[in-house]
């Protein structure tokens, strides 16, 4: 079964020429999904940075088309996500 990050991810792929895609997306993973808010890993806060700031318009454009247009994608870089620990 895929998350709704894969579809997402789907999305990407078609836009995105493959190098770049394999650099910048290789390294995400599903963390969550709370209805208005999808929560992926990446690697570095390099990675993050430069997602948020050269990606977004594609992600948005992927959101729209797996019907997901109110919701917003969160990156959060792997071991620094401490307010998101699960021990609730």
């Amino acid at each position: 079964m895929s998350t709704v990050w894969d579809d997402i991810l789907e999305q990407v792929r078609t836009i995105v020429e493959a190098e770049e895609f394999r650099r910048w997306f290789g390294s995400t993973a599903y963390a969550g999904d709370d209805v208005d808010q999808i929560t992926v890993w990446v690697a570095s806060e390099a990675i993050r940075r430069h997602l948020s700031a050269h990606y977004q318009d594609v992600i948005e454009a992927a959101l729209r088309s797996v019907g997901r247009e109110h919701a917003h994608v969160r990156f959060l870089v792997a071991g620094f996500g401490d307010e998101d620990d699960e021990d609730d």
